[in-house]
C-alpha cells in the first residue's frame, strides 16, 4: 500500500520548485528569481544563436566541448536558466543533467522583449556570482554585444563593450578568436 509523503518536517522549496520544473512540460522552462516562464524564441533570435555557433563551432570542437541550451541551476537560490547558448565540456555533458555554471565555458543570452531586463541584469549578476568564466550578452533591443568575463560575488570585473552590432569582439582563451557580429 503506498502512503503519502511525511510533511511534518516541511517541504524545501527550492528543490520542490526545481523538481517541479524538470518534469514541467517543454523544455524551455526556467525560473529567475523564483518566477517561472516558458521561452519561446523567435527565428531573428535563432538566427543569432545560429551566428554564434557556426563562428566558435570549429574552435569548440578543438576543445572537445559541445554547444547547446541545457539546464544550468543555480543551488541555493530560487534560480534555473535554460541560456541561449552555453559552452560545456563534452565529458560533463553526457549523461549529465543540470550542471553549475562555473562547469561551462561561457553563456549566452540572447535578450527579447519579453525579458531584456533580466538578462541584461539579474542573470548577469547571478552567472557572475556562480562563477561562469564568460557571459556573451546580445541585446537585440540595444543592438548590441557587451562580453563579461572575470566573476566574482559582486558581478563581473572585466566588461567589454556594449559595442554595436558589427563590430568584431575578441573572445578570451580558452576560445581565442573574434566574434563577428554583423550577422546578429
Amino acid at each position: 500500500m503506498t502512503t503519502a509523503h511525511d510533511y511534518s518536517d516541511g517541504i524545501d522549496p527550492e528543490r520542490a520548485l526545481k523538481y517541479a520544473i524538470q518534469h514541467h512540460s517543454g523544455d524551455r522552462t526556467e525560473i529567475v528569481e523564483g518566477v517561472i516562464s516558458n521561452a519561446t524564441p523567435s527565428w531573428d533570435h535563432e538566427n543569432a544563436v545560429e551566428e554564434i555557433r557556426d563562428q566558435i563551432r570549429p574552435r569548440v570542437k578543438e576543445l572537445d566541448c559541445v554547444t547547446g541550451s541545457g539546464n544550468l541551476d543555480l543551488p541555493g537560490s530560487p534560480n534555473w536558466y535554460v541560456p541561449d547558448l552555453a559552452v560545456v565540456p563534452r565529458a560533463l555533458a553526457k549523461g549529465g543533467g543540470a550542471l553549475l555554471p562555473d562547469q561551462v565555458l561561457l553563456v549566452v543570452e540572447i535578450t527579447s522583449a519579453s525579458n531584456a531586463e533580466s538578462d541584461r541584469i539579474v542573470k548577469r549578476k547571478r552567472y557572475a556570482e556562480y562563477g561562469a568564466p564568460l557571459y556573451l550578452l546580445v541585446d537585440r533591443l540595444e543592438q548590441s554585444v557587451t562580453l563579461f568575463a572575470e566573476p566574482g560575488s559582486l558581478g563581473y570585473t572585466k566588461v567589454n563593450g556594449p559595442h554595436l552590432f558589427g563590430t568584431v569582439v575578441r573572445l578570451p582563451e580558452p576560445f581565442g578568436l573574434d566574434l563577428d557580429t554583423g550577422g546578429l
